[in-house]
C-alpha cells in the first residue's frame, strides 16, 4: 500500500508540474488517434451510410464480414499492417514502418470497422423510419444515405467520439508497427506497458490517470450530446447556467 501511495503521489506531482516527458507522450498519443480517426471516419461514415440504405446480393455476407472485423484483436491488425509496410511488403517502398504514419495507419484500420458498423446501424434504423418517404420523392440510395446521415448527425457525432476513445486506448497494433521508440513513436498505452515492466510506476500511473481522464471526458461528451439531442427533439431548451440566455 505504501508503494502504491508513493507512486500515486509522485504521479500526481508529474501531472501537476506538467512534466515534459509526460506531456510529450500524451500529445503524441492524442495526435496519432486524432489523425487515425479523421482517416477512418471520413471513409467509414460514407461507407456505413451507404450500407445502411443499399440493398444488393451478398449484403448479408458483407455485414457478417464487417461484424467479424469488429472482434479482430488489435495485435492481428498490427501484424497485418507490419507485413504490408515491411521492406518485402507491398507498401514497403513508403518507408513508414516504425513511424508516426505507421501508427496512424494501424489505428485507422482498427477503427474503420467500428465507425462503419455503428454508422450502418444508425442509418439503417433511420431508413426503416423515413426511407420510404424519401424514396417516394425520387431519392436514390446514395442521396438517401446522405440525407439520413445528416438527419442523424448528432447520433453519428457520438460514433466519432466513441471511435476516438477506441483509438486512444489501443496498445497492441501501435506497439508492433511503431516500435515504442522513445521520443518518436511512444504513446500513452505503450509507455504504460514499458514503464510498468521497468518498474517506473509513477510515470506509468500518471499516464494511466491521464488516459482514464481522456476516456472519462469522451464518455461525458457522448452523454452530453445525447442529452442535447433529446432536448432538441422534444423542443425543450437544455438547462443553461444563470445569466446565460438560449
Amino acid at each position: 500500500m505504501t508503494t502504491f501511495t508513493e507512486s500515486a503521489s509522485t504521479a500526481l506531482q508529474l501531472i501537476v508540474s506538467m512534466d515534459t516527458e509526460l506531456l510529450t507522450i500524451v500529445g503524441r498519443s492524442l495526435a496519432v488517434s486524432a489523425a487515425a480517426c479523421a482517416l477512418a471516419c471520413s471513409l467509414g461514415l460514407v461507407l456505413g451510410a451507404w450500407l445502411g440504405v443499399a440493398r444488393f446480393a451478398g449484403r448479408g455476407a458483407v455485414l457478417t464480414l464487417l461484424n467479424t472485423f469488429l472482434a479482430v484483436p488489435s495485435v492481428v491488425v498490427g501484424l497485418v499492417v507490419y507485413l504490408l509496410l515491411s521492406r518485402t511488403g507491398p507498401l514497403g517502398f513508403l518507408g513508414w514502418l516504425f513511424s508516426f504514419k505507421a501508427m496512424v495507419l494501424a489505428q485507422a484500420v482498427l477503427v474503420l470497422p467500428v465507425v462503419t458498423a455503428l454508422t450502418r446501424q444508425t442509418v439503417e434504423d433511420a431508413q426503416n423510419l423515413h426511407g420510404e418517404q424519401l424514396q417516394s420523392l425520387g431519392a436514390g440510395p446514395l442521396l438517401r444515405s446522405l440525407l439520413l446521415a445528416w438527419d442523424e448527425r448528432y447520433a453519428l457525432l457520438t460514433v466519432l467520439i466513441a471511435s476516438f476513445g477506441r483509438a486512444v486506448s489501443e496498445v497492441g497494433a501501435v506497439m508492433i508497427v511503431g516500435g515504442n521508440i522513445d521520443g518518436f513513436t511512444r504513446v500513452m498505452t505503450t509507455a504504460i506497458a514499458l514503464e510498468t515492466s521497468k518498474g517506473d510506476l509513477p510515470l506509468a500511473l500518471g499516464l494511466g490517470l491521464i488516459l482514464l481522464g481522456v476516456v472519462l471526458l469522451l464518455n461525458m461528451l457522448i452523454a452530453a450530446v445525447r442529452r442535447w439531442r433529446e432536448h432538441q427533439e422534444s423542443g425543450v431548451a437544455p438547462n443553461l447556467p444563470l445569466g446565460v440566455s438560449a
